[in-house]
């Protein structure tokens, strides 16, 4: 029996990220794997829904040409294409994990996986032993018992990035990351799109502000929004699907080609041996300490498959984490509190800390700034003046409770807000960080100097 110090269930980017820090720290290591390397996020998430709207952009470039003085007759869209291109880039990134594998000489045990008592794991009939073994199985589309998928009318996230032929009509169901990212790039291509959404705002998560901006944005762009609805039923003995959706006037019947469903998503736990070996879970996820020991000595969990954000940065913290306290470092637990959410939609949301609600609820007396890409040089050059950089902090001693931010780009801007928190940076050290003109990172040191009655632009 081939025996290793560390073997990794899942090598998704919290899988994949684990072993490679094992790897550097000197352990031996091996990587299970049944499909591809890389996990949803390069191969079905992150990645190629990344290049799928990239294609979005481009077209709503070419679309809106006049606007920058430009001329460009007869745009038009090959959806073909554009999915083929996003298989290309996925593709390619995980032709890039495959490199990872073999640079840092991690063996790649291709195989459905399953944990045995005594440490072991099963890959394919075979038997591997190892002193540390890191459940990171990740997550899949979460199905409704009224919305049962059949990958064609009925559809989950997958579907959406591969189907054949553009659909002239959809219905998204949930305004989270997954569902709002696919009613934009399906609208930008032309499809009449439908959101329904069962609690009152769009994005429900975000800053209420940051909500109400983006549900203004979707309504421009001519996706119908249907918020404090409830997807009943779904008919699809049709031609396309009838849904029965439930509102404050009644039901209403939606006609559409195709529903995608978007209403989260559901831990890989199951068949994997945590029975076998009595790993604990509650309410669909494993349960481990703040270094992802699970209750039985040698087995660990990380990402989606334990309480926390289901994000591929805090999957990779997460594994780094681990390997780190299992090595004897010094390590620190993960502050939940400072992860950044990002949604790549147009326009893009990303958030960090309190929501202006929760600074509220917690007893903070606040100082709240806010600056609209409206009066940013740099917006308005390039055209994208929709939305603002919203900050809070708190009154008494300065600390940054929490940065919102809404518009184009913010997904890289958000990370300034993530560092400062970290160095527990107070306002008054953002306004004295002289930040470049012009850029569109300059609204965040605006929307301080608003919340100190500083600011010089508005």
């Amino acid at each position: 029996m081939t025996q290793y110090d560390v073997i990794v269930l899942g090598s998704g980017p919290g899988g994949y990220v684990t072993a490679i820090r094992a790897s550097q720290l000197g352990f031996k290591t091996a990587v299970v794997e049944k499909e591809s390397l890389g996990g949803v996020c390069l191969n079905w998430g992150c990645i190629p829904t990344k290049a799928l709207l990239k294609s979005a952009q481009v077209f709503e470039y070419l679309k809106h040409a006049e606007d920058y003085g430009l001329t460009v007759e007869n745009a038009d869209k090959d959806f073909g294409k554009v999915v083929e291109r996003s298989r290309s880039v996925a593709d390619g990134m995980s032709k890039g994990v495959q490199f990872l594998m073999k640079k840092n000489k991690i063996d790649v045990l291709e195989g459905h996986g399953k944990l045995k008592p005594g440490k072991k794991v099963e890959v394919n009939g075979t038997e591997y032993k190892a002193d540390h073994i890191i459940i990171a199985t990740g997550a899949r589309s979460r199905e409704l018992g009224n919305l049962p998928q059949d990958g064609k009318k009925v559809i989950g996230y997958r579907q959406a990035m591969t189907l054949e032929k553009q659909p002239k009509s959809m219905i998204v169901v949930g305004s989270g990351a997954i569902g709002v990212e696919f009613a934009h790039f399906y609208n930008s291509m032309g499809t009449e799109v439908t959101i329904v959404e069962y609690l009152p705002n769009l994005v429900p998560l975000e800053d209420e502000e940051v909500s109400k901006q983006f549900e203004r944005s979707f309504k421009k762009a001519g996706i119908k929004v249907m918020t404090n609805a409830s997807l009943e039923s779904v008919d699809t003995s049709g031609k396309g699907v009838k849904a029965t959706v439930k509102t404050k006037k009644g039901e209403e019947i939606l006609e559409a080609d195709i529903v995608l469903s978007a209403v989260g998503i559901k831990s890989n736990i199951e068949n994997i041996g945590l029975e076998d070996v009595g790993i604990v879970t509650d309410r669909d996820k494993i349960v481990v300490n703040d270094w992802y020991q699970t209750n039985i000595p040698g087995y660990y969990a990380i990402g989606d498959v334990v309480p926390g954000p289901a994000l591929a940065h805090v999957a990779s913290a997460e594994g780094i984490t681990c390997v780190e306290k299992i090595k004897g470092m010094h390590v620190e637990p993960i502050d939940y509190g400072n992860i950044p959410g990002c949604t790549y939609a147009t326009p893009e949301i990303a958030s960090v800390g309190m929501t202006e609600k929760q600074a509220k609820e917690a007893g903070y007396d606040i100082k709240v700034g806010k600056f609209p890409f409206s009066a940013s040089g740099k917006a308005s050059a390039g055209g994208h003046k929709d939305g603002f950089v919203k900050v809070i902090f708190d009154a008494k001693y300065g600390e940054w409770l929490g940065c919102h931010m809404i518009g184009a780009g913010v997904t890289d801007m958000i990370a300034e807000a993530v560092l400062g928190r970290k160095l527990e940076t107070t306002g008054h050290e953002v306004l004295k960080a002289v930040h470049p003109h012009p850029t569109m990172s300059e609204a965040v040191m605006e929307a301080v100097a608003d919340a100190y009655d500083e600011v010089i632009h508005l």
